[in-house]
């Protein structure tokens, strides 16, 4: 499939974390608007679609500041999206324990505090999605409409985009090494098998 039709909404900020390589995962709750209160991985390749309604200094680590601010200084103009860069989400772990969630302290870029109430709105648990990024030949601008408001994770954008020439942001084992990192955090070492999911049956 050399088109993607399906967009991810994250904090812009994070999205640009993702396209430099910074972070290869992301944890997901579902929104308010999701039409069964929870996250769903709906589709394993989708665009990375920037979002700077939520996103905040204190919601990052400190470390972090300078790239949320230059993200706000690249912002698109009102009522335009900038796509740039698409996923594929080669596993999925489910994450039913706090202490499991802030094992993955240095491997993104949210605060404590953002991971805290992520965990734990409306239910406790998330998603920890380990993504490959890929760089798009070229970014394409589309008009923001009224389709793709509001707090959901999932958008269908007017037209399939061309992923044809994409690059990899992180080489084979750089990215194959976070995966193992991930398996090592999250997947117990012996006794019954914890759930992951992996690329091929993700979907």
């Amino acid at each position: 499939m050399n088109a993607l039709e399906h967009a991810l909404k994250e904090w812009a900020v994070i999205c640009r974390a993702l396209a430099e390589g910074r972070q290869a995962l992301l944890l997901r709750k579902g929104g308010i608007a999701e039409n069964s209160g929870e996250f769903e991985v709906l589709h394993r390749r989708f665009w990375l679609f920037p979002t700077y309604l939520h996103q905040q200094k204190a919601g990052i680590v400190p470390e972090i500041a300078p790239l949320l601010e230059q993200v706000e200084a690249d912002r698109p103009p009102p009522g335009v999206v900038r796509l740039s860069h698409f996923a594929e989400a080669e596993a999925v772990y489910p994450v039913w324990q706090l202490a499991e969630a802030e094992k993955l302290a240095g491997l993104h870029c949210w605060s404590p505090q953002t991971v805290q109430a992520r965990f734990a709105y409306r239910r406790p648990g998330l998603l920890v999605l380990a993504v490959r990024v890929y760089r798009a030949p070229q970014g394409v601008d589309l008009p923001d409409t009224a389709e793709y408001a509001g707090c959901r994770s999932w958008v269908k954008l007017d037209r399939a985009l061309p992923t044809e020439g994409a690059t990899p942001v992180l080489q084979d084992e750089a990215f194959a090494e976070i995966v193992r990192t991930l398996d090592r955090l999250l997947l117990p070492q012996s006794g019954p098998s914890k759930e992951k999911v992996p690329h091929s049956g993700i979907f």
